[in-house]
């Protein structure tokens, strides 16, 4: 019929597309790699290297083994990847809670942090064991080369990385918490627990595979949790 109104178009926002399912289905499997990302943080601190200023020779055959060189490239530069498509998948899913823009300033606080770390990771995956090689092979300005490459650009990166690692940490367990109550403990330990192994790695370094494995266990319970507190 002519006369008759067509009922207008209306758009359910509360109804997800087959293909936001998709997408928030692969954010929620990528929540695990936060896990396995605090877990090769643990790993890779269950040794720690000599004191290269007391003695260069022990931490020169400490840099030349073969588990040094697989620590650096699988555990922490691998690792720092795979922290971020997690720390993302987390992104995803609490956009859509309270906490969405404070878990967008985290994501990018990481972000950058865990970008200046994966470039102090590299510097000690192919420049150390070079200097400890060369150290070995009596090369007389081996221990200079290590002061060259430690130097002040170094240590302003690692001030950068710390200061937005720690910030990024803190806020991604604050943004968790206030996702979902559920989350609460969880978050704010995976975030502090994070902040503590970044602090033990230049003062109590014995502390930083306990603080990995706490970090891990909360982000278990972040991954079996925030998919469903944000459906």
């Amino acid at each position: 019929m002519s006369g008759a109104k067509r009922p207008p178009y209306r758009r359910d926002m509360a109804t997800t597309s087959p293909r936001a399912e998709g997408s928030l289905r692969l954010a929620a499997l990528a929540l695990w790699l936060l896990p396995l990302y605090a877990l090769l943080l643990a790993l890779s601190t269950l040794t720690h290297e000599p004191d290269h200023a007391e003695d260069f020779e022990a931490w020169s055959r400490y840099v030349t083994t073969d588990i040094f060189v697989v620590s650096h490239l699988g555990a922490s530069i691998l690792g720092a990847g795979l922290g971020l498509v997690g720390t993302v998948g987390a992104l995803v899913l609490m956009l859509r809670g309270p906490a969405g823009g404070q878990a967008l300033v985290a994501t990018a606080l990481t972000i950058i942090g865990n970008t200046m770390f994966v470039s102090m990771f590299a510097a000690a995956a192919y420049a150390q064991p070079a200097i400890g090689r060369a150290f070995l092979n009596g090369v007389p300005a081996a221990e200079g080369m290590y002061d060259d490459v430690y130097g002040a650009p170094f240590l302003t990166a690692f001030a950068v990385g710390a200061l937005t690692y720690a910030a990024g940490a803190l806020l991604v367990g604050r943004a968790l918490a206030r996702t979902s109550p559920s989350l609460r403990w969880a978050g704010w330990t995976y975030g502090a627990a994070l902040v503590v192994f970044l602090v033990a790695g230049f003062t109590v370094s014995f502390l930083q595979p306990v603080a990995g494995a706490v970090a891990s266990a909360a982000a278990v319970v972040v991954a079996r949790r925030l998919p469903a507190a944000t459906a």
